[in-house]
């Protein structure tokens, strides 16, 4: 999720009444909600697509869970004691308590990898012990309603607060109404990939009609992923795709969909990157990628792209080039 969204949730439980624990909770509670994403420095020295092998990884894993909100508790005991050395220490700030500070923190960064789990970009949980990548498939990145949610009662809790009223109670209601939200968008998406399912048989499966319906004569070896999309959460792009060819259809019911191929015209995947994996481009993106595809470019040769990231506004930051790569087209690309 975006560090918005981070921040909030951070906090937010401060609001619930951790914040009285010690002092310098709620920096505790705030920077520790977005520490994982300390791999963004990664940019100053990856270049192009290199960063998609390396972010959502090792900061994100159960070593990181442990020793960064050490590092941060650490920081916030030395900052109070060096303010208090230089006579600058806040006389209202709560006395600070190193065991709080770090359990803090350590709350704090946990709800980072939770809630980057919930989008389809995936993350690294168990890194440095496996690589294997993680999807939520529940929220879009950026969730406009989890926004409003967590700042409204942010701000109500602090406003109940300095008048004097129960500033708790809001965080704590505001909190369980973003957990049922956050169970009502998985219910969707498992809803959706049912549905999903169905469509991937139809596209790629050995079937006969019977009346209205399928019966398959085979098993169908199909991704199918209900993306989330912003603004409207309960609705889901779908997308299915097997051997490098994938559909996406928007819809809501079985009877309102528009299927499309992502990526026309789209080139035989994945032989033609054979012989190519000394590119540390390719080598990220194919590390990082659920759903690739190979689209031609305009002189011919071969772009990756990524069925979760097509939308035109996002596409070439989630792509490589093999310009030395001719295309070749896949055959029979319509389902």
């Amino acid at each position: 999720m975006d560090n918005i969204t981070h921040s909030l949730v951070g906090a937010l439980i401060g609001e619930a009444g951790l914040k009285r624990k010690t002092g310098l909770a709620m920096p505790a509670l705030i920077i520790g909600a977005n520490l994982p994403d300390v791999d963004a420095a990664c940019f100053f020295w990856l270049d192009g697509v290199e960063h998609l092998g390396f972010r959502r990884g090792i900061t994100h894993g159960p070593i990181a869970w442990v020793l960064l909100p050490l590092l941060l508790a650490g920081l916030l005991y030395g900052f109070d004691r060096w303010q208090a050395r230089r006579g600058k220490r806040p006389e209202a700030r709560l006395p600070v308590n190193f065991k709080w500070l770090y359990a803090l923190a350590l709350l704090g960064c946990l709800t980072h990898p939770a809630l980057d789990w919930l989008n389809v970009y995936g993350i690294r949980l168990l890194e440095p012990f496996s690589s294997r990548w993680f999807y939520g498939d529940t929220l879009f990145i950026i969730d406009v309603w989890l926004w409003a949610l967590l700042g409204f009662a942010t701000w109500f809790s602090l406003r109940r607060e300095k008048r004097g009223g129960e500033w708790r109670r809001p965080a704590r209601i505001a909190i369980a109404v973003g957990l049922a939200y956050i169970g009502v968008n998985a219910g969707i998406t498992a809803q959706q990939e049912r549905h999903g399912s169905l469509h991937a048989v139809i596209a790629f499966g050995e079937h006969i009609r019977i009346g209205d319906g399928f019966v398959l004569e085979g098993p169908v070896a199909a991704e199918v992923i209900a993306n989330p999309v912003p603004f409207a959460f309960w609705k889901r792009e779908l997308m299915f795709g097997r051997d490098g060819r994938w559909l996406q259809e928007k819809c809501w019911t079985y009877d309102d969909c528009f299927a499309e191929p992502l990526g026309e015209p789209i080139c035989e995947f994945p032989d033609m990157v054979v012989g190519h994996t000394d590119n540390s481009q390719l080598d990220a993106f194919l590390f990082w990628s659920r759903a690739p595809f190979a689209e031609r470019a305009p002189d011919g040769s071969v772009i990756l792209r990524d069925a979760r990231f097509y939308d035109p506004r996002a596409r070439d930051r989630f792509s490589v080039a093999l310009p030395d790569v001719e295309c070749e087209p896949l055959a029979n690309p319509s389902p």
